[in-house]
């Protein structure tokens, strides 16, 4: 006798726990290991090569100058590359037969993958072949991860030297990640998912016949190596149109899990390297601590508004299964949506522009926290130590004295690039959205009236600036307007706040060591952690409630 089926909520508790006995089994070993890794002296046998190739030397360090300019240089040659590998595809083997990508979107396409973003306005199956998916989108999903960790382990070295403007060296960071890091758990994660029943061939497709007499094209293609890495590097782009929600890429419930799981891994690990770089273990829990605070309420929020079914549409079918998949349910698709916005992943295994407006809502809001809940692979951590700047100087100004943060006395010089920073990502979700509504054809393209249509233009203009990537749905950005204003916002949301950090990495690490004293505020400390939980959703709120109001909350209150 077959055993009854499981409670989804008992399914969704047991879920959850155990994806935090996993996190926490990975923690220590994966981030000390990645501390090591990026600050061992030894090359390895199979790294030498490719310094010799590229005419690098490993062992010279980098100011933030040459540092900034080797992250701009190297993004830009990639960005070149991998327009050029999309439009010419027809001319390379196994395109499936596929031509070239119109200009606009090979733009678009070539510029969100190489910011990490991962947005894409086509579908995978119908547009790309296997050549362009796997030496072009598989490759940026590795390097851009890596650039995103480089990034923030230049800043965090900054709090660790004492008068130098030294912040190690970009390519040998970028080597090592990809090597060391990134590659060895994407290939095991490749592996289980091929376990779990995603397709990994590189079959022709196959054209059937259904049970209503029709023919249906069946494609399969290299998909398990891609979405192993499309989740652990917290990129998002999807092998298939459907993304995460597609039975090839994400088939049951154990495939699920685990590739939340690698959605969180890099990202949590990377506040126990924070610690261990540091000398101090303590800031990264307090660190872990602020950003567990804001996924597990945002969580908890979505989790109600989706199984509550707090919703017109959702009231009157009984349920808000609309858009989601029925071997994930309502739990497991909420738990996805939250960690997918509040990383910087945009994979989605439900559509969100079918969850509740309140739902809804808090998946956008986790992109508006400038995703550092717990953010993605080096956005998060570099992304929560501005704002952890930010908060120690708010701080500062309540008592009266010079704020201090890991030794380094924060002055106006560094409160302009935390100011910048800041400012950055919301003028362009901001400007974007006003210049999109104003034009009168946007409601041709919005699907649906009212709050509903607004939010989706305000969650997509809010993915492509955070380099989200996900996709609220409904409104259809394949026109040249938005191919190219979508690109310009992930372009500008990826390296603007990049140059900001390096700057800022470089004015903290010109400065002198400042010894603790009985004035000195604890950053590792819950209260501190509470601070900066309160700084960032103060910060959220005074920037989009406008917006926010006119889209989420005016659907949830109709």
């Amino acid at each position: 006798m077959a055993a009854p089926p499981i409670n989804d909520a008992l399914a969704g508790v047991l879920s959850l726990l155990a994806l935090l006995a996993l996190l926490a089994l990975a923690y220590r070993p994966l981030g000390d290991y990645i501390a090591r890794t990026l600050e061992s002296p030894r090359h390895l046998g199979v790294e030498r090569p490719i310094y010799r190739l590229a005419g690098i030397n490993p062992d010279a360090t980098q100011t933030t100058r040459s540092y900034a300019l080797a992250v701009v240089g190297f993004s830009v040659v990639s960005l070149v590359l991998l327009y050029l590998l999309l439009v010419l595809q027809s001319f390379l083997p196994y395109s499936r037969g596929m031509d070239g990508m119109p200009w606009e979107m090979a733009l678009n396409t070539s510029v969100s993958f190489v910011t990490n973003t991962n947005w894409q306005s086509y579908a995978g199956e119908s547009t790309l072949g296997w050549t362009a998916q796997a030496a072009g989108l598989a490759v940026q999903n590795f390097v851009s991860a890596a650039v995103g960790i480089a990034v923030a382990v230049a800043l965090i070295r900054a709090f660790t030297r004492n008068r130098s403007d030294k912040l190690g060296n970009f390519w040998v960071d970028l080597v090592r990640v990809t090597l060391r890091v990134l590659l060895p758990i994407a290939f095991v994660g490749a592996v289980l998912l091929v376990l779990a029943g995603v397709v990994q061939s590189f079959t022709a497709d196959q054209v059937v016949d259904t049970i209503t007499g029709g023919q249906q094209t069946i494609t399969t293609g290299p998909a398990a190596s891609q979405e192993a890495i499309k989740e652990l590097g917290t990129n998002g782009g999807g092998f298939f149109n459907a993304n995460s929600a597609h039975p090839f890429e994400n088939p049951n419930g154990f495939a699920n899990l685990l590739e939340i799981f690698l959605i969180l891994l890099i990202p949590v690990a990377l506040t126990r390297t924070l610690g261990t770089m540091l000398g101090n273990r303590r800031q990264g829990y307090a660190v872990l601590g602020a950003m567990g605070v804001l996924f597990f309420t945002s969580l908890a929020i979505t989790t109600w508004a989706e199984v509550g079914a707090h919703g017109q549409s959702a009231q009157v079918a009984g349920a808000a299964m609309e858009g989601k998949e029925t071997r994930f349910g309502e739990w497991a698709s909420a738990l996805f949506a939250t960690a997918t916005t509040g990383t910087s992943t945009g994979a989605v295994n439900s559509a969100h522009d079918s969850f509740t407006p309140t739902g809804g809502g808090a998946v956008l809001v986790n992109m508006m926290l400038g995703e550092v809940s717990p953010g993605g692979v080096g956005a998060g951590v570099y992304g929560i130590l501005v704002m952890a700047i930010l908060a120690v100087f708010v701080a500062g100004l309540m008592v009266g004295r010079t704020p201090e943060l890991l030794g380094k006395k924060i002055r106006s010089t560094e409160m302009r690039y935390v100011a910048l920073y800041t400012l950055t990502t919301p003028a362009l979700v901001l400007v974007g959205v006003g210049i999109t509504i104003a034009l009168p054809g946007t409601a041709d393209v919005m699907g649906n009236p009212g709050g509903h249509g607004f939010s989706e233009v305000v969650y997509a203009f809010t993915s492509a600036s955070n380099n989200n990537g996900s996709a609220f749905g409904g409104i259809t950005v394949t026109s040249t307007f938005f191919q190219l204003m979508l690109a310009a916002a992930m372009l500008l949301g990826r390296f603007v706040p990049i140059l900001f950090v390096l700057a800022l990495a470089g004015s903290l690490a010109r400065q002198g060591k400042v010894p603790a004293t009985a004035g000195t505020l604890p950053t590792n400390t819950p209260l501190f952690a509470g601070l900066l939980v309160g700084v960032v959703l103060v910060m959220t709120g005074l920037t989009y409630f406008p917006a926010l109001a006119l889209g989420p909350i005016a659907e949830a209150l109709a």
